[in-house]
């Protein structure tokens, strides 16, 4: 983020972070803006034509060819592995060449390469000699395989420069969206056209040149997007880049273990996609109709979780629907097998027939929903990475993250096919994949606590309360801060998290954390703990320092500057504390804003201090005090400078805040 992208004579320009037009309330608002659609058409026509291609192709080899040397069973492998081969080999240099030139350039030479490869491939369908034919569709598939590596990197690094962090999430989910919707329809239309009697392999050729030609005629509509790094020396070793990139990558460990999550989301899918044929044809006992239909089911689940993450994140990248999807990826993975693991034996079934059996409903369900968490799984990841990734090597990392997702596609087909040779059925392979999916999630999740803290924060404020955010936009999304809140209850700090883009290092009472759940929750959440000055004076003077840290560094921190937990309900005076750590700032040389806050409707829950026992005001007596989905809110307000704060100041700032209700 923060790419300058004007250039002079040039008004075309993708801006690193715009912010989202008023007048466009979600994601499908973009499909009508120039720096988006363009973009979306392109990829999305290339993703269909690298499907009706490799679709058309495995099954004219399959159905229609007699290939001595590739027998029908091993097409699809072998189709498959040469179109992922160039992502292990070329992930690393198309990195490096998206960092240093012109994004929009990159697009446009890669959609003209699709043109020339789909004109080879166009003259081998027509071809009459099966000798001529499969060897070069084979090479097409390979480049296809290229074409595709030279892609994926500017597709996602194009996406932080044209989407302000508001956008980022809902123009990740309709790409993910529009990806799964062309692969369906490519492999659905390839289907139809190559079994067209006598002319298939014409239509095909017509429609995969067709394709490329308009996918390359949108790109022409796609804005400027500067490069990020133009005095990059290219590397065209690609094992020493890969590596050097995955050191990159690890540098931050929230961006790394994202793309291992990332990657381990591709192993669980393409365990489902690869069996989807075995699994209608031997356990469900349909025919090649039920298979496709299994596919419709995955791609319409994987769409609508893509497109439910910006509702379900309010707009923000929302890394706590990342433990929710991988939940549910697991639920749904291990229903499918006590779904489908009594089946009684029947001749192969159509699409009609198939679904007019009550059980099979249940399957399809599994399917749907399974496919539905994943994609909440994976859209606040590609999001996260996009976002926390030094913008000059954001493609480079990217492209690190696709040379693990092949890796990991690969060693998926290996453990599934050996699961298969030591007599596992294919419903008890899903059974070992859900469960894995719970061990892995659970294992990313202790590594990287931010994930499980946003998870904490979206249920609380979703689940128990109904959280409104006002002024949000107050909340910076990059640069270092200071946010100031009122204290009106035990969880402000998951409540503040809930409404915060980024994460937040909390000064908080070092009593809080000797509470059994709520200590645990702050540890993980890395929150300083403050003890006054007169009980432990080293304590005191180490949190100032570690606040000073936490702005030094460019993160979010927040104080409660009442110094405790309002005990009837009113705004207490504020302290001046916050004065000491502008002060350590100013030392630093950081000129830091402070923004006010207040929390509303808070008093009275149960964790507020509403209860008397012993005639002194306790929380956490009465569960349910006021019911489930009570509404609290947050109020943001306008920054204010150093010098504009002092402890009475900022204490009207936040009681005007929570007049307003």
């Amino acid at each position: 983020m923060g790419v300058e992208t004007s250039l002079p004579g040039r008004t075309e320009t993708a801006s690193p972070a715009p912010a989202p037009a008023s007048g466009h309330p979600n994601q499908f608002a973009l499909l009508g803006q120039r720096r988006f659609a363009p973009f979306f058409w392109t990829q999305f026509s290339g993703a269909a034509n690298d499907n009706l291609f490799k679709f058309a192709f495995t099954v004219m080899v399959t159905y229609q060819l007699s290939v001595g040397w590739l027998p029908p069973a091993l097409a699809g492998l072998v189709i498959g592995a040469l179109f992922i081969l160039p992502f292990l080999l070329f992930s690393a240099t198309s990195g490096q060449l998206t960092d240093k030139f012109e994004k929009t350039r990159i697009i446009r030479f890669v959609k003209n390469l699709e043109i020339v490869i789909m004109l080879m491939a166009a003259a081998g369908f027509v071809s009459g000699s099966v000798n001529v034919q499969v060897p070069l569709l084979l090479g097409c598939t390979f480049l296809m395989g290229l074409h595709s590596t030279l892609f994926g990197p500017v597709k996602f690094a194009y996406l932080p420069q044209a989407l302000s962090e508001r956008e980022l999430t809902g123009g990740n989910g309709m790409v993910e969206m529009g990806t799964f919707v062309a692969i369906l329809l490519g492999n659905i239309v390839g289907g139809l056209l190559v079994a067209v009697p006598g002319a298939g392999p014409h239509y095909v050729a017509v429609s995969c040149v067709g394709l490329a030609l308009a996918g390359r005629a949108v790109a022409q509509f796609i804005p400027r997007a500067p490069a990020t790094d133009p005095g990059l020396k290219i590397n065209w070793n690609p094992l020493t880049e890969t590596w050097r990139n995955l050191q990159l990558a690890r540098g931050n460990a929230v961006v790394f273990r994202s793309m291992l999550g990332i990657s381990w989301m591709w192993f669980f899918g393409a365990v489902f996609l690869s069996q989807f044929p075995s699994f209608a044809k031997e356990v469900l006992h349909g025919d090649e109709h039920v298979a496709s239909l299994l596919l419709v089911v995955f791609s319409i689940g994987i769409a609508t979780g893509s497109l439910l993450c910006e509702v379900l994140s309010r707009r923000h990248v929302e890394i706590g629907l990342v433990p929710l999807g991988a939940i549910g990826m697991s639920v749904f993975a291990i229903d499918l097998y006590f779904s489908a693991r009594g089946l009684p034996a029947s001749p192969l079934l159509g699409v009609t027939a198939f679904m007019a059996q009550n059980a099979h409903w249940r399957v399809m369900a599994d399917l749907l929903l399974l496919s539905l968490f994943a994609g909440l799984y994976s859209v606040p990841m590609y999001a996260l990475i996009q976002l926390r990734s030094p913008a000059t090597h954001r493609a480079r990392i990217i492209a690190a993250n696709n040379i693990l997702n092949a890796l990991f596609m690969i060693v998926s087909a290996v453990l599934a096919g050996a699961l298969l040779k030591a007599e596992f059925s294919i419903p008890q392979i899903f059974l070992f994949v859900g469960l894995t999916n719970a061990v892995v999630a659970f294992y990313i999740f202790l590594l990287v606590p931010e994930y499980l803290l946003r998870f904490v924060a979206l249920m609380l404020s979703r689940c128990v309360y109904r959280f409104r955010v006002r002024g949000d936009a107050h909340i910076p999304a990059q640069g270092a801060a200071v946010l100031v809140c009122n204290h009106v209850s035990f969880i402000d700090p998951v409540l503040l998290m809930a409404a915060s883009p980024r994460p937040i290092y909390f000064l908080m009472d070092h009593r809080i954390f000797k509470m059994p759940v709520l200590g645990w929750l702050f540890r993980l959440a890395r929150a300083i703990p403050i003890a006054p000055q007169k009980e432990d004076p080293a304590a005191y003077e180490a949190a100032f320092e570690a606040a000073a840290k936490v702005l030094r560094d460019g993160d979010l921190l927040a104080i409660f500057p009442e110094g405790g937990i309002t005990r009837d309900g009113e705004l207490q005076p504020f302290r001046g504390g916050i004065m000491k750590i502008l002060d350590n700032a100013q030392r630093d040389g950081l000129q830091v804003p402070v923004v006010p806050l207040a929390l509303t409707q808070l008093w009275g829950s149960f964790f507020s201090r509403v209860e008397l026992v012993n005639g002194e005001p306790v929380a956490m007596v009465r569960p349910f005090r006021r019911g489930l989905f009570s509404r609290v809110g947050l109020n943001a307000g306008a920054a204010m400078t150093a010098a504009e704060v002092q402890p009475e100041a900022l204490r009207a700032r936040v009681a005007a805040l929570l007049a307003q209700g």
